[in-house]
């Protein structure tokens, strides 16, 4: 089963930009959404009056390596530099689009 999460954004193209400066591709043009894709993930944005802002957008990657990778991209959008989260054991930091959605990447670091 594959899925994509939607959002309503005020401002679909800068939005849009910021998420293919990530690495996302766009999978789908719609007359007013953006559909990407970043490996098996899919985000949808589609223009609105009101911006969806909550929750958080994950990205995980396969070691801090790529955590470290875009961090260096998003220093300064990056709340605080990547750490060690051991609640959940991964490794992460969190930024913000655009529109304020919480962006995090992290990578799971089981025992």
């Amino acid at each position: 089963m594959d899925g994509i999460v939607f959002f309503g954004t005020e401002r679909h193209d800068e939005v849009v930009e910021f998420y293919r400066d990530l690495g996302a591709e766009v999978w789908l043009e719609q007359p007013d959404c953006t559909i990407l894709q970043a490996g098996g993930f899919r985000l949808g944005f589609c223009a609105r009056e009101n911006a969806d802002t909550d929750g958080i957008v994950t990205f995980v990657f396969e070691d801090r390596d790529g955590v470290d990778d875009a961090y260096a991209g998003l220093e300064d959008l990056a709340d605080d530099p990547p750490r060690y989260n051991g609640t959940y054991e991964i490794y992460q930091f969190f930024a913000e689009d655009p529109e304020g959605r919480t962006v995090e990447f992290q990578t799971f670091e089981h025992e």
